[in-house]
């Protein structure tokens, strides 16, 4: 089977950066099992890549459609702050009488509450007709404040292992972060590919005015692609806060959702909408998370690792870019 052309690049710079791993960086593909569960860093890099790789999923059918979505991480905190704001005052917190929550419960609240504003994200776009930059952030200001509200102002703490488990367990080997973010990819992969959903954010993306005239809604559509990627955040708000066990309204999915776009961007998906690729999406977020992982092992300072990492995104973008192709097609004529 031939590999697809927008997946190329992604995977070559991420083989690259573990050949160098594997020579460079003593221990880099070492595992242990330690306290019933594999250590090491591979390990490390597929956890950290997973709330990234939820992100992405949802970010990909957005950009699909034409649109962005700057609130991911927004949401990412309200979700979580929910979530411990219900398991704390389940158990009581600051003396207050324990008002009983069950966490199927809690998670059925918090992830209500990420779809609820992955739905008003839609609406605004769609029925407001605000420009999805635009819509998307005053929810990613908002969301925030909107947190830091629920929050007031404080990092919520809980001590419910089962909550926490979410994000320490270890089935299988891996941790639960990974079995869930890939799960929720095959989930809407096959939500994508195997109706309509998939088709119609193409040609919306693609072709808006052939699309409309074909019959397609429009409006449902993005709808739809918004409402999963609020779900997506909601997932990941959860496993931060689990990972945890305390609710950061004020530092939750920080600038997250710039990863994601990254993520979205390196995996091939068209950032003018219409082609997209959901394993290319989690390509380039495990490609983001495995060249972090690389460089602080290094002992880089912070800052000089966002600038290497917009070097390493600059490149596989232009290496994915049309003229890039152009110009690596005339070369390959003059030396013929």
């Amino acid at each position: 089977m031939k590999l697809p052309k927008n997946l190329i690049a992604p995977l070559v710079a991420l083989a690259a950066i573990l050949v160098y791993d594997l020579f460079f960086t003593p221990g880099f593909f070492h595992l242990a099992w330690t306290a019933g569960r594999l250590q090491g860093s591979l390990i490390d890099v597929l956890n950290r890549a997973a709330p990234v790789q939820l992100l992405s999923v949802g970010m990909t059918l957005v950009i699909a459609t034409g649109g962005v979505d700057l609130s991911v991480g927004a949401v990412m905190a309200i979700a979580g702050t929910v979530g411990a704001s219900l398991l704390a005052a389940a158990e009581g917190a600051n003396g207050k009488k324990p008002v009983p929550h069950s966490v199927p419960q809690v998670l059925l609240v918090s992830l209500g509450a990420a779809l609820v504003c992955g739905l008003w994200n839609g609406f605004l776009v769609t029925f407001v007709e605000l420009q999805p930059i635009v819509a998307t952030l005053l929810l990613m200001v908002a969301g925030r404040g909107a947190a830091q509200l629920i929050s007031d102002g404080q990092i919520i703490t809980f001590s419910n292992g089962s909550y926490s488990h979410i994000a320490s367990g270890s089935p299988l080997l891996v941790p639960n972060p990974v079995w869930i973010a890939l799960g929720f990819g095959v989930i809407v992969s096959l939500l994508v590919r195997r109706s309509s959903l998939g088709l119609f954010l193409e040609a919306v993306g693609g072709n808006p005015e052939a699309s409309r005239l074909s019959g397609i809604d429009a409006r449902w559509v993005k709808i739809a692609a918004y409402a999963i990627c609020g779900l997506g955040a909601g997932i990941a708000g959860v496993i931060a806060t689990a990972d945890i066990r305390a609710a950061d309204a004020n530092n939750a999915g920080l600038y997250l959702e710039l990863d994601a776009i990254l993520a979205v961007a390196i995996g091939g998906t068209s950032l003018s909408g219409g082609r997209f690729s959901l394993i290319g999406s989690a390509i380039g977020a495990l490609l983001m998370q495995t060249l972090t992982t690389t460089i602080l092992s290094k002992g880089v300072p912070p800052a000089a690792t966002l600038v290497l990492k917009a070097v390493v995104v600059i490149g596989v973008c232009l290496f994915q870019s049309q003229k890039f192709a152009q110009w690596r097609s005339s070369l390959k004529k003059v030396s013929a």
